[in-house]
């Protein structure tokens, strides 16, 4: 059922520890990861610093690219919850310079209030 989650667009928590040690090269020191979200191949992550999406590229997935985003880019973001028929959650976040919104869907195995918890005490300092 977890690859299905995360065929149909649905995020899984993963273990920060793990990112960090993949992300040796990507973070500054002493940036910490503290969160990150998988779904199927690609993920996003939240450090102390900045908010990264990371999407594999390509059959194999051997290409990757990284999009950092400093916390203070972020000019707004909303959530929504699930419903009774409509079993996914969806969080939005708003960077500054785009009309578009990066759009993430969850199941309700993983909280969204937690997510949205998370953002907001980084953006809100």
């Amino acid at each position: 059922m977890g690859l299905l989650n995360g065929m149909i667009g649905n995020a899984a928590k993963i273990d920060p520890v793990k990112i960090q040690r993949e992300f040796s090269q990507i973070v500054a020191p002493g940036e910490v990861v503290e969160h990150a979200y998988q779904l199927v191949r690609d993920y996003f992550v939240f450090t102390d610093k900045r908010f990264v999406l990371v999407d594999k590229q390509g059959i194999t997935g051997s290409k990757t690219e990284y999009h950092s985003i400093p916390y203070k880019s972020i000019t707004h973001f909303s959530i929504e919850t699930a419903g009774t028929f409509d079993l996914d959650a969806e969080l939005k976040i708003w960077i500054s310079g785009t009309a578009a919104p990066i759009q993430k869907q969850f199941n309700k195995k993983l909280s969204i209030y937690e997510v949205q918890s998370v953002l907001a005490s980084y953006v809100l300092r």
